[in-house]
């Protein structure tokens, strides 16, 4: 007897990477270092500082009351694929902090933050 398991196209490597492939998105290793993002997701609002890479400030949820440091490893669907250092529309952040690992809601929306500079002394 021969049994057939039918898997999901986003839970194959080709699969997940052609789903992927049309989302929007921002890339963490396109930004300069203190770009900040803040980042909407079904649940909650987090307020992302780049430091260097996908090496981040992050701050929102239930998880971030405070400024935090972390490791934003990347987005994907909820499973176990991910695009690396990469924040996608309608897809899940992943984030490492400390030995926790914090998978959020889906990503609505992603906007830059305009820092003011500061004025200089008169």
């Amino acid at each position: 007897m021969h049994t057939t398991i039918q898997i999901q196209r986003r839970a194959t490597l080709d699969g997940f990477a052609a789903d992927v492939s049309d989302v929007r998105g921002v890339n963490l290793s396109d930004l300069e270092p203190l770009t900040v993002l803040r980042v909407r997701t079904r649940n909650s609002l987090y307020r992302i500082v780049v430091s260097d890479a996908s090496k981040v400030l992050v701050q929102g949820g239930d998880f971030f009351p405070d400024s935090t440091a972390g490791h934003l490893s990347g987005s994907g669907f909820g499973g176990s694929l991910l695009k690396v250092g990469w924040i996608g529309v309608g897809l899940r952040m992943e984030f490492l902090s400390g030995d926790r690992r914090i998978v959020t809601s889906r990503v609505s929306e992603i906007a830059y933050e305009r820092v003011p500079f500061p004025s200089r002394p008169h």
